[in-house]
């Protein structure tokens, strides 16, 4: 799916680390409970990102990014955003932004630092099903 920069700015993409199981794992999620398709999905490491992310968010890949209309959502707020997003009773972990952001990244970088531990680390990025292909950006 090749999309200009003007149209991807205004599109909702989830970048994630693409050798990372966990990280694998939330794309799977969001997909399947994503039937109106407003999220696509592009690994930290591809070209994607290199065209709509500062060069210090590809350097990091401890953190899942959302990327909304322009604006940039890192850690804690990245997945609240996109899993409010996703409507339905989803939309109740809205409630999580009460807890201030300092305090949910504190959880949000202990899983973050052991995620390859704990989940396994690919040596490649996530190959998409036939279905998945219309979601994922390189």
């Amino acid at each position: 799916m090749a999309m200009e920069k003007a149209e991807l700015v205004q599109r909702n993409v989830i970048f994630f680390d693409g050798v990372c199981h966990l990280c694998n794992a939330f794309v799977d999620a969001v997909i399947s409970r994503d039937p109106r398709h407003h999220y696509l999905f592009a690994p930290l490491q591809g070209t994607t990102a290199e065209e709509l992310l500062p060069p210090e968010d590809r350097v990091k890949l401890d953190t899942v990014i959302y990327f909304e209309a322009g604006k940039i959502y890192h850690r804690s707020a990245a997945v609240l955003k996109v899993v409010s997003g996703l409507g339905g009773v989803y939309k109740l972990l809205a409630l999580a932004w009460i807890i201030p952001g300092p305090l949910r990244d504190l959880a949000y970088n202990y899983v973050a630092k052991n995620r390859y531990a704990w989940f396994g680390e690919r040596e490649f990025c996530r190959l998409p099903t036939p279905e998945e292909k219309s979601y994922l950006l390189p």
